[in-house]
């Protein structure tokens, strides 16, 4: 569970930050750091979001950290500018697409092992909708933020296409056990465009 949610003030301030993080990065100007004066504790204190950007609904990037190393505010600064120009999936954002990109913020909680005894019971523990989730293969990783349980509701192909996002055969989580450890999230985004 998310300990302590986000006013909609506090949201707001991470879309404006995110937004001028974006503008700035795209148009090859610098980024300032963000003015803490005036943030809430929330925002100071260490946490771990991802920044999605989309177009006209389509994924346009995506980056962000699984577990805090930073004040949440510079942390979402610092991954709206990555899935702006750093998402190896996509070429850098235009500035002639600026307008038309809406940014989105999913705030994590830390995440927790989900021990299962075989892939049947790995199938009932997750919660789709719910649980964001990380397979762990050896140094390979990947992870689906909830928000993908809309595009791939059934837990096999969801679990599927995650061991492909890790660069492992589809089947891998049924093959061997992975670790698993799940999280949730904390959503909001821009209107949309």
């Amino acid at each position: 569970m998310m300990p302590d949610c986000l006013s909609s003030d506090e949201k707001k301030n991470l879309l404006r930050i995110a937004r001028q993080a974006l503008m700035l990065a795209v148009n090859n100007q610098p980024v300032p750091p963000v003015d803490v004066k005036g943030l809430t504790l929330l925002l100071r204190e260490n946490g771990a979001s991802f920044v999605t950007l989309t177009e006209g609904g389509d994924l346009r990037g995506c980056v962000g950290a699984l577990e805090p190393s930073m004040p949440l505010a510079d942390d979402v600064q610092y991954h709206a500018i990555a899935a702006a120009l750093q998402d190896y999936r996509f070429p850098p954002v235009r500035p002639d697409e600026v307008a038309r990109i809406v940014i989105e913020i999913s705030r994590l909680t830390l995440p927790q092992p989900l021990p299962y005894q075989d892939p049947q019971d790995l199938l009932t523990k997750l919660r789709p909708h719910i649980d964001g989730v990380i397979l762990k293969d050896g140094f390979r990783r990947a992870t689906f933020l909830p928000q993908v349980w809309e595009k791939l509701p059934q837990p096999r192909a969801f679990l599927a296409h995650l061991c492909q996002k890790m660069g492992a055969p589809s089947d891998l989580w049924e093959r061997r056990e992975l670790q698993v450890l799940i999280y949730q999230v904390e959503e909001f985004h821009e209107p949309l465009v």
